[in-house]
């Protein structure tokens, strides 16, 4: 088996432990002589993956018991629209843009109330996160919200805003299991599994129980009601099963690994072997503040879009894949979620290394 150092910013790199149980159990999962993508989500089995999932991730992150866990359809996307929808109750919210999915996020609330640009980045080219000791909030809003971790400029906060009485909403899609967080301080965490946690078409929301409520905005669909999703245990409709169950195998795996305080002691050591050797180069350079870079996305350039185009094309002869940064800025950028072993990013320094000798 000749598996590449995939760098995709998602879908991304998966435990390869968790692919090969995955693998063995995909025509006759646990006895049941059907794979988990055949069998009904109403069946014992399928309830005893999804419940066992959500203990473990409740154990992952000391999820406090006032806040509920939902496996959603949608894409962190959708919860772009879900979060208004169910949140705005004065139809007013702080947004903090501190990227392209904050801004897409800030838009899209336009759309059901009134959405403030609490602060912003973009004067920056979004390489720096607004300082939130400087900001004041609407003291009538019905949330602030942030992307905790902006995948395509490889930023991420290392202060979460202080909002009061005012629930924090975090996208965490980008970083999501790569460290401990303290759930306690947010009113609502969402994001995307398949950037650290499982394939595309799953969303985990983790939400407060008070902000679960019958009141919503009267267009909000039924399907999107957060309400309808918790009463319903995620059942409401036919979830995303193969996802989930992945999902769950890869929590089990960070279990097996110690936990996300060790997974962030994994993490720091990986990111600091890249960050290192860019502060070193002459030839390659990060473009995010230093103050606020991102253990999971580090976005570089040479300076030079034909060298740069040169550096992704000789990559893959080094078994690197999927280097090229996002369409929107150029460059690269080397995503190097839980499941990147070092020996990834050891190989990507290593070619770093050889490509700047023979390019300088």
């Amino acid at each position: 088996m000749s598996r590449v150092y995939n760098f995709s910013a998602g879908p991304a790199v998966l435990p390869e432990k968790v692919l090969l149980e995955a693998q063995a159990g995909m025509l006759d999962y646990n006895g049941t002589g059907m794979s988990v993508m055949e069998m009904s989500h109403r069946s014992a089995p399928f309830a005893q993956i999804i419940e066992t999932a959500e203990a473990d991730i409740r154990d992952l992150m000391s999820i406090p018991d006032n806040y509920h866990v939902l496996f959603l359809q949608g894409g962190a996307t959708q919860q772009f629209a879900a979060i208004p929808m169910n949140l705005m109750q004065n139809k007013v919210a702080d947004y903090i843009v501190s990227g392209s999915w904050s801004k897409k996020a800030f838009k899209e609330a336009k759309l059901y109330g009134d959405a403030r640009l609490a602060a912003s980045s973009e004067e920056e080219n979004f390489s720096t996160v607004p300082n939130v000791d400087s900001i004041t909030f609407s003291k009538d809003a019905d949330y602030v919200y942030i992307c905790q971790n902006e995948t395509i400029y490889g930023t991420r906060y290392t202060k979460l805003p202080e909002t009061g009485n005012i629930p924090l909403v975090s996208d965490v899609s980008s970083m999501f299991l790569s460290e401990p967080m303290d759930v306690s301080k947010y009113g609502l965490i969402y994001g995307g599994v398949q950037k650290n946690i499982g394939p595309a078409g799953v969303v985990i929301v983790i939400v407060r129980e008070d902000l679960v409520r019958e009141d919503v905005l009267p267009t909000t669909p039924t399907i999107m009601r957060y309400l309808t999703q918790v009463d319903a245990k995620s059942l409401s409709n036919t979830p995303p099963c193969w996802g989930i169950y992945i999902c769950g195998l890869v929590f089990k795996w960070l279990k097996e690994l110690g936990g996300l305080s060790a997974m962030k002691e994994i993490n720091e050591k990986k990111a600091a072997l890249l960050y290192d050797f860019l502060d070193s180069s002459k030839l390659f350079k990060g473009t995010a503040d230093r103050q606020y870079r991102s253990l999971m996305n580090v976005p570089f350039v040479t300076g030079d879009a034909e060298l740069d185009a040169k550096f992704i094309s000789e990559a893959k002869n080094h078994k690197i894949e999927s280097i090229k940064g996002h369409r929107s800025v150029g460059g690269m950028r080397a995503s190097i979620y839980n499941a990147m072993p070092l020996e990834g990013v050891e190989a990507l320094v290593a070619f770093m290394h050889q490509f700047e000798k023979e390019n300088a």
